[in-house]
């Protein structure tokens, strides 16, 4: 028996998220129809599925592929030429030429929780925006809060920032080349900031990755998410009202 499952769903027919193409093409058969869709054939062969759109007075006859990721399709080698749709749960394509339906956004799915590390010349858009755009990781989704973390000196995170926008390739401001970008907003400023050197004394979070990695890179920590969560309610109680919704108990 796995010892690990997906998120819980709410308001899906499936009780966890879907781990695979199959249960994309469940969940799609629940949503077809709210999206203007009319399913015509599900077949096993390139594209999977023909289905007629409503478009005004006419409806338009649309060919879907249906992915688990969005950049499976690209890693199979289908032909784009003869697709006019992805109907994916995980959007990770940014720079797709297709339209792609991401079913995530149809069933409420827990939030992920990321530290993400900013150096000192990039504090400025910090103090300056309250929605900027960020290079993030490609399992970044809407909706994910990203505890930003002020490198050296400080070493601190104190402010918390939520995915407002759908990725896209931007450049990087931390190295050469080019990125996975979102648009964020800032959901709250931590008055009592949270300092490294409190995550290395706390009992359970000094044993943890991205502590014993000096909070570098990109870090998922949605599973240490309630003893961070604790950590800043107690030094902020008044943020209580404003990250309730990110309650590890409600999540």
């Amino acid at each position: 028996m796995k010892k690990i499952r997906p998120n819980t769903l709410t308001d899906a027919p499936l009780q966890y998220a879907p781990q695979n193409e199959i249960g994309v093409v469940y969940l799609f058969a629940h949503v077809a129809r709210k999206k203007q869709f009319r399913i015509k054939e599900i077949r096993p062969r390139f594209p999977d599925c023909i289905a007629y759109r409503r478009s005004g007075d006419k409806e338009k006859l649309v060919r879907i592929e249906f992915e688990f990721r969005s950049s499976s399709f690209k890693a199979h080698g289908h032909d784009l030429k003869e697709c006019d749709c992805i109907v994916c749960w995980h959007h990770d394509w940014p720079d797709c030429p297709l339209e792609v339906i991401e079913l995530k956004k149809d069933f409420h799915s827990v939030p992920k929780i990321w530290i993400q590390p900013a150096k000192k010349n990039q504090w400025h858009w910090l103090e300056n925006s309250k929605k900027v755009t960020r290079g993030v990781s490609k399992r970044a989704t809407v909706g994910d809060l990203l505890l930003i973390y002020r490198c050296y000196p400080e070493k601190s995170i104190r402010e918390i920032y939520t995915i407002v926008g759908d990725k896209f390739v931007g450049k990087a401001d931390w190295r050469e080349g080019n990125c996975y970008a979102v648009n964020i907003q800032r959901l709250c400023f931590l008055e009592s900031p949270i300092f490294f050197e409190d995550l290395k004394s706390h009992r359970v979070l000094k044993t943890s990755g991205f502590v014993r990695r000096n909070l570098q890179g990109n870090l998922l920590v949605s599973e240490y998410w309630p003893y961070i969560y604790e950590m800043i309610i107690k030094r902020n109680p008044k943020l209580l009202k404003t990250i309730k919704k990110y309650d590890p108990i409600r999540i």
